[in-house]
């Protein structure tokens, strides 16, 4: 898989990030605002900023706002919003994850929402984000979180791979845990919620096609009843999974 699948993948739904309620809204988004209250911080990395509403939140309370992500129409989104918005502090940089073009230490804060699971290497592109990141500087790591039981984390990943093909992995918490570690981050902090996906909107974001659909439909309604339950699946095809927030130190 190239850097650039994601990329491809993403370019034409871009706007339907921007809009989307999932990613615009979010008790997440409030604890990202909460930790940049009050703290001065002069520069602050989104990294795989998607829609750019982490950025849009700390606009306000840093110096700069750096917004990353591989996706060059995602970005182009994501300066126009900014425009609309008013803010004049978001800076838009195209590259992967894992291939950081900053220099070691050049950021006060790294945040990271909902894009760790398109990551072609996690490990590496969590490297980045604590090379880039200074010494004593804090990190947020927002995703979502596969189920422990191995049967319903292969059906999550089955579910997630159909409706959008650039999908790689949502990792455990224990997972996370480990990555985290080897990258060279102190974890502070773990706290996990419930978000619960409509079906409808969560299919058309991604522009999935029909037969996927249908596919991802099959596989809810064949599923294990403890599978139907840890996800929660109702007849429409809405469910719920665990979205995990990791608080890390640069030490």
């Amino acid at each position: 898989m190239t850097e650039s699948y994601a990329a491809h993948h993403y370019g034409a739904r871009a706007q339907n990030y921007v809009a989307s309620t999932v990613h615009s809204q979010g008790g997440d988004l409030d604890a990202i605002e909460r930790a940049a209250q009050g703290k001065q911080w002069r520069r602050v990395l989104d990294l795989g900023c998607g829609g750019g509403h982490v950025a849009y939140r700390l606009a306000a309370h840093v110096a700069e706002v750096i917004a990353c992500d591989v996706t060059d129409q995602m970005l182009r989104a994501v300066d126009a919003e900014a425009i609309r918005l008013g803010l004049t502090n978001i800076r838009t940089i195209q590259a992967p994850a894992e291939r950081l073009p900053f220099e070691d230490g050049v950021f006060d804060a790294v945040f990271c929402r909902f894009t760790t699971h398109h990551w072609n290497d996690a490990a590496a592109g969590l490297r980045e984000a604590r090379r880039v990141l200074a010494r004593q500087g804090e990190a947020m790591f927002i995703d979502v979180t596969a189920p422990t039981v191995a049967v319903a984390d292969s059906w999550l990943q089955t579910l997630e791979l159909l409706r959008d093909v650039s999908h790689i992995r949502d990792y455990s918490v224990a997972e996370w845990r480990n990555l985290l570690d080897d990258a060279g981050f102190v974890l502070k902090e773990v706290s996990t919620d419930r978000l619960r996906m409509e079906f409808g909107s969560w299919v058309r974001r991604t522009q999935t096609p029909s037969e996927r659909i249908a596919a991802i439909r099959s596989l809810q309604e064949a599923a294990p009843e403890g599978v139907a339950c840890i996800l929660e699946i109702e007849n429409d095809g809405s469910f719920t999974i665990d979205v995990s927030i990791f608080v890390a130190d640069a030490v």
